[in-house]
């Protein structure tokens, strides 16, 4: 993995007032933190640290060369954790925790499917994905951009584990190896619920019957 070097400021001012001119000014609020030391605050740009994450193949993942400005301080460090406006899409604030470069850490790393599987694609199936990420431990500059996974091969009913993946050199699995990464399910038979309506049936009125007079009363009329 290469190393990203990023120019950083140490911040003087803290507090919710002084965060909300710096975003204004275009800048982001930061803590370095970890290693055995203090902590602390610093600045980064918003549109360099935006750009290395976007086109960096490791994004987020990166390690990153901390280079205070004023000095020559540098120290490695990744992104632990990165709070984004919810309605700007813009970095807010960053979490860095340093890193030794002989020292393992541990990562969550990306799970990438390729491939159309045949259960798919010609036996009607579904592709279940179930685990899109795997925790690792390894050294910073051994971690993987990602896992591949290549699910063409798979038909009905056909699974990969995560002890079916490829693990490189150096790079220890934190996750039960028995776990289904992706699998290939039947479609459920989908349920139509029908609503019964009762028949109605149709009153029929009681027929009018007309009676003529007694017999006896007639012969005495007569």
């Amino acid at each position: 993995m290469a190393e990203i070097t990023l120019e950083v400021v140490r911040r003087e001012e803290q507090g919710k007032n002084a965060s909300r001119r710096l975003r204004r000014a275009g800048k982001v609020p930061a803590v370095v933190y970890g290693g055995g030391k203090e902590s602390v605050p610093i600045t980064v740009d918003r549109k360099t640290i935006s750009d290395l994450i976007a086109k960096s193949e490791h994004g987020v993942r990166s390690i990153f060369l901390l280079s205070l400005a004023g000095n020559e301080q540098k120290r490695h460090a990744m992104i632990k954790d990165v709070q984004i406006d919810p309605i700007k899409g813009h970095v807010e604030h960053i979490d860095f925790v340093r890193v030794v470069m002989d020292r393992k850490v541990k990562v969550a790393v990306p799970v990438h499917l390729n491939g159309v599987p045949d259960g798919v694609k010609n036996q009607g199936g579904i592709l279940e994905f179930q685990v899109r990420e795997l925790h690792v431990e390894c050294l910073p500059g051994q971690i993987p951009d990602s896992f591949e996974v290549d699910v063409s091969p798979l038909g009905l009913h056909g699974v990969i584990r995560i002890e079916d993946l490829p693990i490189p050199d150096g790079v220890t699995l934190l996750d039960d190896p028995e776990r289904v990464v992706v699998s290939i399910g039947v479609p459920r038979a989908e349920v139509v619920e029908v609503e019964v309506v009762p028949e109605v049936t149709e009153a029929v009125e009681p027929e009018l019957i007309k009676r003529g007079k007694p017999e006896e009363e007639e012969a005495e009329e007569k």
